[in-house]
């Protein structure tokens, strides 16, 4: 069972990243856009670096991914004032509007995801699913402090 369940959750996973990418892009997104201006909606003003290691994305990578967001106008760098080598990423106004159509976007996907789920599965589904998070969570933090 436990190869089963972890190969749906991936399967779904990746299912859902693949509609969520073909919706995006008729709006001039690409998932890994998306997921780059998600990211720095919650966590505004990261560096390149921490902003590559939430994604987990190697560096250049997400250099290359910031550039094509500040070529689009979309994200700005500003100098950190703590270290002039090291440069912060913000949004611009010009982002909001795209990350509302993508949450619509977003939204339409998952809720034709859960079609057919009553709202108490649907809170079964999300309640086991942080639960989940959370024991793996839970057991990488262990693992990385016991190996230090």
């Amino acid at each position: 069972m436990a190869e089963n369940v972890g190969f749906l959750m991936g399967d779904v996973s990746r299912l859902m990243r693949r509609r969520f990418d073909e919706r995006a892009r008729k709006s001039g997104a690409t998932g890994p856009q998306w997921r780059t201006l998600k990211m720095l909606e919650r966590h505004e003003g990261l560096n390149q670096g921490q902003l590559a290691e939430l994604l987990e994305v190697e560096p250049i990578t997400c250099c290359r991914m910031i550039d094509r967001l500040e070529e689009a106008e979309l994200v700005e760098r500003r100098r950190d004032p703590a270290d002039r080598r090291a440069w912060r990423i913000y949004l611009t106004d010009k982002a909001h509007p795209v990350l509302s159509e993508l949450h619509d976007v977003a939204g339409e996907m998952i809720e034709a995801a859960l079609h057919g789920l009553s709202p108490a599965q649907r809170d079964q589904l999300t309640a086991a699913l942080n639960t989940i998070r959370s024991n793996i969570t839970h057991t990488q933090e262990s693992k990385e402090a016991a190996n230090g």
